[in-house]
């Protein structure tokens, strides 16, 4: 191949790489978010009881210590 036609599918492929961006912006209307609701995991699994969600975290992240495990 000539230096030519590398160059030219050079140029063509960085040109084609702009062209696949994906628009990424959450959609509004008049201002406010017009998607779907995020839920959250004290409202989906602990029906909204925020302190019952707290503890379950701090429960699960306690066992997660490696010196507590490893030295009972």
């Amino acid at each position: 191949m000539s230096k030519l036609n590398c160059v030219a599918l050079a140029v063509l492929g960085v040109l084609l790489a702009g062209c696949l961006e994906v628009d990424q912006h959450p959609p509004y209307v008049n201002g406010q978010y017009a998607g779907k609701r995020d839920n959250r995991v004290a409202d989906t699994t602990f029906r909204g009881d925020n302190a019952a969600w707290k503890k379950a975290i701090t429960a699960r992240a306690s066992t997660q210590n490696e010196y507590n495990r490893a030295n009972p």
